[in-house]
């Protein structure tokens, strides 16, 4: 089990690492969007929002490549994944495959290192 969670997270952190410097540096070669999902995009692009988008998957991508701070790589990019799967099923739904497969690769991974998200998961706290 042990060899497996390495490469689940190594993919996950390759798949993050390559999509977070192509917003950067444009190497994969991407269709333009259509519909609402221009005008989103249109909207993220015009207000740098995604530059903040790109650096956090990058960020998290290396971390999770390099071993290093894995759960705080989980936290973020789980709102990206969020988006990710939300972008898909409402504007999107064609392109949905790589977006479900990450999913499933975070998923795994957040199960192996549940350990780290308990306190998050208690209905209350002592302080």
């Amino acid at each position: 089990m042990k060899i497996a969670i390495i490469i689940i997270r190594s993919l996950l952190g390759l798949l993050f690492t390559v999509f977070g410097l192509n917003g950067f540096l444009h190497f994969i070669a991407m269709p333009p969007p259509q519909g609402f999902a221009a005008q989103f995009f249109g909207a993220l692009y015009l207000s740098h929002y995604l530059i903040a988008i790109f650096a956090f998957q990058t960020i998290a991508g290396l971390l999770l490549l390099a071993n290093r701070f894995v759960p705080l790589a989980l936290a973020i990019l789980a709102p990206i994944l969020v988006n990710i799967a939300l972008f898909h099923a409402t504007m999107a739904p064609h392109g949905a495959g790589p977006a479900v497969i990450a999913g499933a690769l975070w998923a795994v991974l957040f199960y192996r290192y549940r350990g780290a998200f308990a306190g998050l998961f208690a209905a209350q706290t002592a302080l």
